[in-house]
């Protein structure tokens, strides 16, 4: 089986939308784990974009593999290359790429 991709880009844009509209408190879509938050902070790769909610540079793209078998990295917060790297090992699974806010928390 090939390496899965998800894209989560159509559910991003309503949920900021709603946001925007007043539908959704900042507090409601602003809530990344600290553990997410750390791992943004310290192994994230800088985004080429500023945070949709924001809008300051501090938006971080951090990855995670989940596949079958059991590499010790398998759901571990990975850098991209890294984790690009490691799913082109995987023979089935997914690689999610997380975009992380550092400064207001947004996921």
């Amino acid at each position: 089986r090939d390496l899965g991709v998800v894209d989560y880009t159509l559910a991003k844009r309503a949920l900021l939308r709603d946001w925007r509209r007043g539908l959704l408190t900042r507090l409601e879509i602003c809530d990344a784990h600290p553990e997410l938050l750390r791992a943004a902070k310290y192994m994230g790769q800088k985004a080429v974009r500023p945070c949709p909610v924001c809008g300051k540079d501090e938006l971080r793209l951090l990855a995670y593999v989940y596949a079958e078998g059991s590499d010790p990295n398998n759901g571990r917060a990975l850098e991209l290359d890294e984790a690009k790297a490691l799913a082109s090992k995987q023979s089935g699974g997914a690689c999610y790429v997380v975009e992380v806010c550092t400064d207001c928390s947004w996921n």
